[in-house]
């Protein structure tokens, strides 16, 4: 019997389009003859489906029809429940009908509500085998501000950078002003902390422009970060691969942006007037580095996965000052677009057997796991101890002395 694959992606997310490019590239690569692959798309207002015209991704062109064409679904937060069930009107009691059961799945949800560890601890309450970060790791590498610090206490190195909440910038932005311009000066890039593909991100030289640009970014997160601008920078991408504990990087890639910053459009466009994904991207694979350089980015890279207690396939992107010298980690993609396969091609992984690795090592975290203690067999309950009715102490103020 095949290995069955749920295959997750769309979202409540400003990169829905793109998770569903990045997902219909996974999908086709699997191998079918080793496993079976449910897509589970989840559209823009948070509902579940599934269906066989979910493979083919000129059908999402038209959302109404494709919908019209599959099967609501849904699946229930209970701990060893891998089903999938109709998502339809029961009388009282009647068990839910099963659609499919699961056994691994792999979340292909890029940015917010997916990449940011709420799904993953939807799908980690139900104990299912999944590809990827966890909660904890997905949550810090979404978040620039938080993964920057943890970053900068590793000594692994970042910008400098001054962060602050959309309210405090409401309240006191006089005061973040001067600290911006204390700590760091003109020119500055805007963003905000927990959104990818360039959302939001915009260069500020002077005070008026960083005014507009952080009220731009309060648009789509309540945590923004100003960082330093590297004005002579170069962009430079490394995939990593497998847990925090063991793991391989990936031959390195240039991006190549057509303005200061690289925007959504180079990323996913491809030059083109449709969007499709990463590797349609322009990009120099492999950089063109001298080798030194290119061990240093390789290991940071690895670094950045492993301080962030990452699993899966990432990718760390950093950058280079041509000024100095200087490389600065400056982000990781927990979930990165189009799973950079293209990254393990030319470094000699098929797309197919990264598939295969990605169900390899959900499984094995899921061995991993089970064997680890979550609970005691021991009720207190029931002994009787630290037990002082509704409106008395627990733990040690309820014990008698």
């Amino acid at each position: 019997m095949k290995t069955n694959i749920g295959v997750f992606f769309g979202g409540r997310s400003t990169e829905h389009e793109i998770s569903v490019i990045s997902a219909s590239q996974a999908m086709h690569a699997i191998n079918r003859d080793r496993f079976d692959v449910t897509p589970i798309y989840i559209t823009k207002d948070g509902r579940w489906y599934t269906g066989e015209a979910l493979f083919d991704v000129a059908n999402y062109r038209d959302i109404p029809s494709l919908l019209a064409k599959c099967t609501p679904v849904y699946m229930r937060p209970i701990y060893g429940d891998y089903n999938l069930y109709h998502d339809h009107k029961t009388m009282f009691g009647t068990t839910p009908k099963v659609f499919t059961t699961l056994d691994v799945v792999i979340p292909v949800l890029h940015g917010s509500n997916g990449e940011d560890g709420t799904f993953q601890g939807v799908i980690e309450s139900t104990g299912i085998p999944f590809a990827g970060c966890d909660v904890l790791s997905s949550a810090n590498g979404m978040d620039k501000i938080t993964m920057k610090m943890i970053l900068k206490e590793c000594d692994i190195p970042v910008v400098d950078y001054v962060w602050f909440t959309d309210k405090e910038w409401f309240v006191r932005r006089d005061e973040i002003i001067e600290r911006v311009e204390e700590k760091i000066g003109y020119p500055v890039i805007v963003k905000p902390a927990n959104l990818g593909s360039s959302v939001g991100i915009a260069r500020a030289d002077n005070r008026e422009a960083l005014i507009d640009k952080v009220d731009n970014a309060s648009k789509y997160s309540s945590r923004l970060i100003v960082e330093h601008l590297v004005e002579q920078l170069q962009e430079i991408n490394c995939s990593v691969l497998g847990t925090c504990d063991e793991y391989q990087t990936s031959v390195l890639e240039e991006p190549i942006k057509s303005g200061e910053i690289l925007s959504y459009e180079d990323k996913y466009m491809g030059g083109t007037k449709g969007a499709k994904g990463m590797q349609a991207s322009q990009k120099r694979i492999p950089a063109d580095l001298p080798a030194d350089l290119t061990k240093r980015i390789q290991f940071l890279a690895g670094e950045t996965f492993r301080v962030l207690s990452c699993h899966g396939v990432s990718r760390v992107d950093v950058i280079v000052d041509r000024a100095d010298g200087s490389v600065y980690v400056n982000e990781i993609n927990t979930i990165p677009g189009s799973l950079s396969f293209y990254l393990w091609e030319a470094s000699g992984i098929s797309f197919d057997k990264l598939m295969e690795k990605l169900v390899s090592l959900a499984l094995k975290r899921k061995r991993d796991i089970d064997h680890k203690t979550v609970s005691y067999s021991a009720n207190i309950f029931a002994l009787g101890g630290g037990v002082k009715g509704t409106k008395g102490a627990k733990g040690v103020k309820g014990s008698q002395a």
